[in-house]
């Protein structure tokens, strides 16, 4: 089912929904599409009783406080060339951001903090790792202590392991290049470490030149003919590692879910983790859930062919 053209941003009043806030409505806007604000928040469960009420309005803190940050956030992006609605929604943000992530194109978040001593930054890192591994559309995590926005996107990093999955990545990937006219970097990993067999050290650089190959023939199905500046490399070392270093002058990197290869267990697994955490630049990381169809790329209106579903078309 085809997603709406909707940008979702979580907030919390923290300065990293505050990032996460200045990142969605650059999105939005590029994208022409709807910025939605969205503010989840509980009670501690020894407060959950049937007698309560989120419409008590003032008799709830909580709620007004949360009402006030929502206020506050749409009040700072309104009149700016986007259509900015809100919602205050009563439950876990996790919870929250992953139902909505159902029906709209993309959800972003805020992610690390420099005070990750602080309790609001530990439940912080928790949405903002939870959100990706169980989304239905990309999510994308905003570092906090980034020197810069990273707005407009110049250039683009996409790690790939051959899987079908990642593929869904590189497409999306794609569009973001397409979209902002952005370089976009393509990598593919080995893990000497990780990997049950590497080939000596005479067929290394073979075997790496037929997995540039194979990831420039992936990039020919999925790059639609969009004329985009392009580099494709194959290297060994940690997938997270060897991202984060690209990180450092990206300004996107774009991940898919777990797959084959030196990206095994990209989402679920520590690699990912690592890379959201140390990440110097906002990361989309693509869900398994994400399908052909569930949104479109910029530029000639597009749709799945029913007879091919491998190949979009241009309608």
């Amino acid at each position: 089912m085809a997603h709406e053209n909707i940008v979702v941003v979580g907030i919390d009043g923290s300065e990293a929904g505050g990032a996460a806030l200045e990142w969605a409505h650059a999105q939005a806007r590029a994208r022409e599409a709807r910025l939605h604000i969205v503010c989840g928040y509980e009670l501690p469960s020894q407060y959950m009783t049937p007698e309560f009420q989120v419409n008590q309005g003032n008799a709830n803190h909580l709620f007004d406080s949360a009402k006030r940050i929502v206020d506050q956030a749409v009040e700072s992006v309104e009149g700016q060339g986007v259509e900015v609605t809100s919602a205050l929604e009563f439950g876990d943000p996790t919870e929250v951001l992953v139902e909505i992530s159902k029906r709209v194109a993309l959800v972003v978040v805020g992610g690390r903090t420099q005070n990750t001593n602080r309790l609001a930054d530990r439940l912080l890192r928790t949405v903002s790792s939870a959100v990706p591994a169980n989304a239905y559309c990309p999510t994308v995590v905003v570092p906090t202590d980034s020197p810069d926005s990273h707005i407009p996107i110049e250039r683009v990093v996409c790690g790939v392991d051959g899987s079908r999955h990642s593929k869904m990545a590189l497409q999306r990937a794609v569009w973001e290049a397409d979209r902002w006219h952005a370089k976009l970097k393509i990598i593919t990993a080995v893990n000497p470490a990780a990997a049950g067999w590497v080939p000596a050290h005479e067929f290394r650089e073979e075997h790496l030149d037929e997995m540039e190959d194979e990831i420039a023939k992936a990039l020919a199905e999925v790059d639609e003919g969009r004329q985009i500046e392009t580099e494709i490399v194959a290297m060994e070392g940690s997938p997270a590692h060897l991202l984060a270093q690209e990180s450092e002058d990206a300004d996107l990197i774009v991940l898919g879910t777990r797959g084959r290869g030196g990206f095994t267990g990209l989402l679920l697994g520590s690699t990912s983790q690592t890379l959201l955490g140390y990440s110097a630049c906002p990361t989309m990381v693509v869900p398994r859930r994400v399908r052909l169809g569930d949104d479109v790329g910029p530029g000639p209106v597009q749709y799945v062919d029913p007879d091919e579903p491998g190949i979009v078309a241009e309608e």
